[in-house]
């Protein structure tokens, strides 16, 4: 597995991420966009979700609540940009603070490449834009955060 760390460019963070695992790119890529699967692996260990929409379309809407194991639900929003399937998936996420309002948004690029064995998964987590002081409390999590989805995942995906 390599993975590199948050990396702050122009001020704002990305994440790069790269994870091989043990299925081939339909089975993968559709854990990113089947409801009931993105809700098992989505998120850091321990959190569960509640994943209300998947629209996988360009355009369509991406709508989840993660939830802690202390019981504090952070609600996700966001839109699909491209889907080809099964090599490509590009979208973008909005974190919501309690009122309702995005603290950022976040461009996540994610490719799946048929690998001896499975499936090389890359990803590209990009802050695009921040509107919250709150933000960069949230944000320090994000690449500790997609590991952990990631781990959630690949063990989803062997399991199937």
């Amino acid at each position: 597995m390599a993975v590199e760390g948050g990396v702050m460019e122009a001020g704002l963070l990305e994440v790069c991420l790269t994870r091989r695992v043990a299925a081939p790119p339909e089975l993968v890529f559709a854990a990113w966009i089947d409801r009931e699967q993105l809700a098992k692996w989505w998120g850091p260990k321990c959190f569960t979700n509640r994943v209300y929409q998947v629209d996988a379309r360009v355009g369509g809407a991406i709508l989840i609540d993660m939830q802690s194991p202390e019981g504090v639900v952070y609600p996700m929003t966001g839109r699909f940009v491209t889907i080809d399937r099964p090599h490509r998936l590009v979208f973008v996420t909005a974190a919501i603070d309690e009122h309702g309002k995005p603290m950022f948004e976040v461009k996540n690029t994610v490719t799946f490449t048929a690998a001896r064995g499975g499936t090389e998964i890359s990803l590209v987590a990009r802050v695009i834009k921040t509107t919250s002081a709150a933000a960069p409390k949230h944000l320090a999590g994000m690449s500790e955060g997609w590991c952990q989805s990631l781990d959630r995942l690949s063990d989803l995906v062997v399991l199937v």
